[in-house]
């Protein structure tokens, strides 16, 4: 990967803004969900940036790209806590859909990122003589 810090990635700048918005937006969730939902959704949303700069850190792009899936898994996990919570109506539909729009984003992100490790490591690898 050619950036050296993870905080020049916009995947990981981007997840760390979802991250704050998932932090303000249950701070108007009802106080008995805070070791329900409220718990789980900041959770999932901190695992996503948390581990793209854990894999960042890895030394090579196979390690790293092995962060990535675990952070593509949390989103997954984030996106399908919005719906129940607008479901349930703690959050309104449009705080929803703005917070859905931006996991979309954070998931192309993700893919993308992946893909670019993934061919990089095809590059790479030696063939094996056999």
């Amino acid at each position: 990967m050619k950036t050296k810090k993870y905080r020049e990635l916009q995947v990981w700048q981007h997840s760390m803004k979802l991250t704050r918005s998932v932090y303000a937006i249950t701070l108007g969730f009802p106080r008995d969900e805070m070791f329900g939902l409220i718990s789980q959704m900041r959770r999932a949303a901190v695992s996503i940036p948390s581990n793209i700069a854990e894999g960042h850190g890895h030394d090579s792009d196979k390690s790293s790209a092995l962060y990535l899936t675990p952070a593509r898994g949390s989103l997954c996990e984030l996106e399908t806590q919005l719906e129940l919570a607008c479901d349930l109506k703690m959050l309104n539909a449009a705080s929803a859909r703005t917070l859905m729009e931006s996991t979309a984003e954070i998931g192309r992100m993700l893919n993308g990122l992946l893909r670019v490790l993934h061919s990089s490591d095809r590059v790479t690898r030696q063939p094996s003589h056999r």
